[in-house]
């Protein structure tokens, strides 16, 4: 995966930040794992106001991401609980 590039905007940091620890952990793990396992997953596309993202599940957690495919770029841009972020 070393192609790949992954960055988290500020915005996604600052929602990391709101976390308590158990629940920060668990989204950086699976954050660690996604980008480990990039090239071996299927991207979950989002539709509406979300389209051309993408989201990734922990729990009831979501991971709003991007995919530039040409740049290579993966952009995490909000971490959040389902029955909230898509409201944002």
């Amino acid at each position: 995966m070393a192609d790949w590039k992954f960055i988290i905007t500020s915005e996604a940091e600052a929602d990391l930040d709101k976390l308590d620890e158990q629940i920060r952990q668990r989204i950086l793990e699976k954050l660690k794992w996604f980008k480990e396992n990039f090239d071996k997953i299927i991207p979950i596309p989002l539709g509406g106001e979300w389209k051309g993202f993408f989201k990734l599940r922990v729990g009831d957690w979501r991971i709003i991401y991007e995919i530039e495919i040409l740049k290579k770029l993966i952009t995490i841009h909000h971490i959040g609980r389902r029955d909230k972020i898509y409201k944002e």
